[in-house]
């Protein structure tokens, strides 16, 4: 395994149709892949619209099996090109039983397993319980070709208990695929994943989607994805506010180790002390 691994992240606009996303994205591993990435992560629900700005049970339709058709897809694109690929989808266990789920492929292609998004917003222009289950898989880390990965979808974010899980569970690097809009959570962006990354050393990738998907809503995705490191600090430029784009990064994995041994916060835990916390 690399002490440097080159990694992506792609923030895009709603085409208006779930198989041009889908060929968008394909195009995106490409171009990634052209440029040394090894892993990538996608946006939340990546092949469809937010369609959680309005409760409407045709939008059901977009979910389907983990595995399945659009997995398996990108399964095969991931062989092709050697490259881990994050995907968060819209999952069907069974009919009427729906989460909003992230799988992890491994650069041979083989399905690793899936997060499911485990904090779901009620509120307004995020009407996500109408849409999805809580998940109930826990907090995996998914051993592939780049190192240790973990996933936290949008919402979870704003909870610290699920990144101390991910890092107690050996995390090197976390992606956060989201559906945020600039009305909302803008000023939170760029606090809290660099917060979280510092608290529990580990690189993150925060994903946003861009524009305004008017056939649902009014609501601006701002974009602005990044990758950062455990001291906080961006890893290159933070993406465009406003447009599609690919962020394609080197991660230095030697950095995890430095950072460590300089604060031992997991040796200084207090696990006894915290029974209370997870009392309702």
């Amino acid at each position: 395994m690399a002490d440097v691994i080159r990694a992506a992240l792609v923030q895009a606009n709603w085409t208006g149709d779930k198989e041009s996303m889908i060929k968008a994205h394909e195009e995106y591993a490409r171009q990634a892949a052209a440029r040394g990435a090894k892993v990538m992560c996608f946006q939340e629900l990546f092949y469809g619209p937010y369609f959680c700005q309005v409760q409407d049970s045709r939008y059901y339709a977009y979910a389907e099996p983990v595995p399945g058709p659009t997995v398996e897809r990108f399964g095969a694109l991931a062989a092709e090109l050697g490259m881990v690929l994050v995907l968060p989808v819209y999952e069907q266990e069974q009919p009427g039983v729906l989460y909003n789920t992230a799988a992890v492929v491994d650069a041979d292609g083989r399905y690793l397993g899936k997060y499911r998004k485990s904090h779901i917003p009620q509120v307004k222009g995020f009407w996500e319980k109408y849409y999805f289950r809580p998940g109930n898989l826990g907090y995996p880390v998914f051993d592939t070709a780049v190192g240790r990965v973990g996933v936290y979808i949008c919402y979870d974010r704003h909870f610290p208990e699920g990144w101390r899980a991910l890092g107690l569970a050996g995390a090197q690097v976390v992606f956060n695929p989201s559906a945020t809009s600039r009305g909302l959570s803008a000023y939170l962006w760029q606090l809290e994943q660099p917060a979280s990354a510092v608290a529990n050393e580990y690189f993150i990738g925060a994903i946003n989607r861009v524009g305004i998907e008017a056939d649902l809503g009014d609501d601006d995705f701002y974009g602005s994805s990044y990758f950062v490191d455990p001291e906080g600090r961006f890893v290159g430029e933070v993406a465009s506010a406003h447009d599609p784009e690919l962020v394609v990064r080197d991660l230095d994995l030697e950095l995890l180790a430095e950072v460590r041994a300089r604060w031992a916060f997991y040796r200084d835990r207090r696990p006894d002390s915290y029974g209370n916390l997870v009392q309702p």
